[in-house]
């Protein structure tokens, strides 16, 4: 039985003690203790009986066979004193084949039910046998790559909560090694692979299945992260919303029984409406979650009794939490009220307001059976994804705003002035329709055959620039608190403490959570504490480096902002300068020809430009008005460059642009999405344009770890030699007028993802 893995693998597996033998021997020779000797010494006479533990097999059935041995001769790795406590077993790597198991990880198999089978999560074919091929890479040809795929089981308890564990595996007493079939790849081939890691079937070529030899076992251990999935899958629930499908994940409810670790569980959430003083239901939730407190509040309660219950959650939005119904007061328990519990069989229940901005925005409740199972705890855990709730109801209410103004407006809006006419002619049609009491559909806008000019003058460096500034800003204001606390002293020295935890995290092993459990920390525990001390009797002076710490604190953050601001101030400074710019020379030209244009401002700005006869078909088009508009965007980005120059010197922090035109010969279609109120490259035929100039941003001199785009320099990227020619003669003209220098550097792209043959010009500005 050579295929232990459900999926194509390229290994053929052996089961093997062999390397953890060798380590006996090794203390059986060299250990200078007895008693280890004599143990050691013990458990190889032990398997001397049985060669095939040592030699490998591949029969399954001999690990239940010698299964006291192996436990035996596991002892040292599965300590006795451990076994209730971990989670760990012996295993074939990435297979379903485990043995040797801990009490406890026995004990949840046998919740999880005879018929379950465990499993690696959501890992794909393709995916698992990529996997299999970079541990040959790692191990055989000692390529330095770690793997950054987390490996999960997902394990139901008797409850039928689905629990979630991270696997960590140990592969000291495993052995890899080719067979006679297979292919020794070059450093080379190696290096292309690691670069296509999504192409199974390239892999495939060079590493064929069951062409490598994998010998020995691996030690599983398993963690429960349950509460971590399943935040990370709320969250993701929550953000993916499909503005042209809005639905929900129909996994949610099972999502919140693991989080919550509440067997059964229901969940309700309902808008609230400001301007009428309501509840509205949510259409897409109405058919998979059940709103029992909430359908009695709006369909129970008189008018005077709802506004003054949502009057009284404005004012104080603390959220209801009753962890045992049978416990409430009496009094309560004879309001009408109370019959909504028991009619429903809820004896333990939620209401949370969800505030935004002290303003109630929505109110969500969760209800149970089960008594005591929601508590102040479980509210607690709410905390850490309150944001990404805020996030998709904003969300929803913004695609919902959307879709109610293109129902309400019946026409279009956000029209440029150069494709007006075309929006004109619609709702000419629709209104003299409309007057003959005929039906009209509007028709779809767009514009076909036009030709692309792409440029953007991109800031480089702020993301590092804010990164760098952040950790100024952090390490400045944990200076003033250590300040601060050294001169208080009394109860201070676990602040203190924490202070120097958070420091050495900073400026060591930053977290991707540092920020923010540090925020935690401020706005929990210290803030609070210092406050406390303002209004106590304190010295005049600790109290004046209290009140000067807080008139440094940003009070929406409470960190320090002082650094990031300026750099924050100087991003926006640009951008609208470059906007200003930009949008003053637009207006030039288009007057040499009308066009389609826009512009996007994020950490720099970048424009497109769409020309074609369809955009002004009463004006005389001819192949020219794309060379002058191509000329006019050149030495419009050139002047921008040049007045950047001068202009950073009064930023509060100095920053270069780096400027990059893109030429594209191919025509193209747009088209007006109503639900975004712009236009957009129009067909899947066309989507090859997008791709490149998404790509070509952070792109790299072929050969070379050099970017394409450099400050002080103009990068032009273009396909053919057509294109160089075209654009030498504008950079001679430029050149005449000194504003380019005569450093003209020919390049090629390096290859991008699903792009090649891409060159660039680049060259200097006076």
């Amino acid at each position: 039985m050579s295929n232990l893995y459900k999926k194509d693998a390229p290994f053929q597996v052996i089961i093997s003690f062999k390397k953890y033998l060798d380590v006996l021997e090794h203390i059986k020779y060299n250990d200078r203790l007895e008693y280890r000797v004599n143990y050691a010494e013990s458990l190889i006479d032990k398997t001397k009986k049985f060669q095939e533990l040592k030699d490998g097999f591949q029969d399954v059935s001999l690990l239940e066979k010698h299964e006291e041995l192996i436990r035996l001769l596991l002892a040292d790795l599965f300590p006795t004193g451990l076994t209730n406590n971990e989670i760990k077993a012996a295993s074939i790597p990435l297979s379903k084949v485990t043995f040797n198991y801990t009490e406890r990880f026995k004990d949840i198999l046998k919740d999880a039910g005879k018929d379950f089978e465990i499993e690696l999560r959501n890992i794909g074919d393709d995916e698992f046998y990529v996997f299999c091929c970079c541990l040959i890479v790692q191990s055989y040809f000692k390529k330095d790559i770690r793997s950054t795929m987390p490996l999960y089981y997902d394990i139901p308890n008797k409850q039928g909560i689905m629990k979630h564990y991270k696997i960590t595996v140990n592969s000291d007493f495993t052995d890899i090694y080719p067979t006679q079939k297979a292919q020794i790849p070059t450093d080379d081939i190696l290096d292309m692979l690691l670069e296509n890691l999504d192409d199974f079937r390239l892999w495939k070529k060079y590493f064929p299945p069951k062409s490598w030899i994998l010998k020995g076992f691996t030690i599983v251990s398993l963690v429960d992260c349950t509460t971590e999935v399943a935040l990370s899958d709320l969250k993701s629930s929550m953000i993916q919303i499909d503005p042209e499908n809005l639905a929900p994940d129909e996994n949610l409810i099972e999502i919140f029984k693991s989080y919550f670790d509440v067997a059964q569980l229901n969940f309700g959430l309902m808008l609230f409406n400001k301007k009428d003083q309501r509840l509205d239901k949510i259409p897409i939730y109405e058919n998979l979650f059940t709103n029992h407190i909430l359908d009695f509040w709006i369909n129970t309660f008189d008018e005077e009794t709802r506004k003054n219950t949502f009057e009284n959650l404005n004012n104080n939005s603390k959220a209801i939490v009753i962890s045992n119904v049978d416990k409430m007061e009496q009094e309560i328990k004879n309001q009408p009220s109370f019959s909504i519990l028991k009619e429903n069989n809820i004896n333990s229940f939620m209401v949370i307001p969800i505030m935004k901005d002290n303003e109630l925005l929505a109110i969500m409740e969760f209800t149970s059976p089960i008594p005591n199972s929601l508590n102040g705890l479980k509210l607690k855990k709410l905390e850490f994804f309150t944001e990404m709730i805020l996030f998709s109801l904003n969300r929803f209410s913004f695609e919902k705003n959307y879709q109610i103004e293109a129902i309400i407006q019946r026409e279009y809006t956000s029209i440029h002035d150069s494709v007006v006419w075309k929006f004109r002619n619609e709702a000419e049609k629709y209104f003299n329709a409309s007057l003959a009491k005929k039906i009209y559909t509007l028709k779809q806008i767009s514009f076909k055959n036009l030709t692309p000019l792409f440029g953007f003058s991109d800031i480089r460096s702020s993301s590092e620039k804010r990164f760098n500034l952040m950790l100024e800003d952090l390490n400045r204001q944990i200076d003033c608190l250590h300040d601060i606390f050294s001169v208080i002293n009394s109860d201070s020295e676990k602040y203190l403490l924490a202070l120097e935890i958070f420091e050495n995290e900073l400026n060591n092993e930053i977290k991707a959570d540092t920020e923010q459990r540090f925020q935690r920390l401020l706005r929990d525990e210290i803030h609070p504490y210092l406050q406390g001390k303002l209004e106590v009797r304190t010295t005049k002076e600790i109290k004046k480096q209290i009140s000067d710490y807080f008139g440094q604190v940003f009070t929406q953050t409470d960190l320090f902002y002082n650094s990031r601001k300026s750099l924050d101030d100087s991003i926006t400074l640009i951008n609208r300068k470059l906007a200003d710019m930009l949008d003053e020379s637009q207006a030039k030209a288009q007057l040499i020809f009308p066009h389609y244009y826009e512009r996007f401002k994020s950490d720099g700005v970048e424009h497109n430009l769409f020309i074609g006869p369809n955009i002004s078909p009463d004006l005389h088009y001819t192949s020219k008005v794309v060379h002058q508009l191509r000329y006019w965007q050149l030495k419009t980005i050139c002047r921008m460059e040049q007045e950047i120059q001068t202009f950073k010197k009064d930023l509060p922090i100095p920053l270069d642009i780096a400027s990059l035109i893109f030429v594209y010969n191919e025509k193209i279609d747009i088209r007006f999405r109503m639900d975004e109120k712009r236009f957009d490259v129009d067909g899947a035929y066309n989507s090859y344009y997008e791709i490149i100039k998404k790509r070509i941003d952070k792109a790299h001199i072929k050969n070379s770890t050099e970017r394409i785009t450099c400050p002080g320099k103009i990068t032009i990227v273009y396909f053919g030699m057509e294109n160089q020619k075209e654009y030498l003669q504008y950079i001679n003209k430029l050149q005449k007028k000194e504003i380019l220098q005569a450093d003209i550097e020919f390049l090629k792209v390096e290859d991008l993802q699903g792009i090649t043959g891409l060159l660039a010009l680049r060259v200097s500005l006076v």
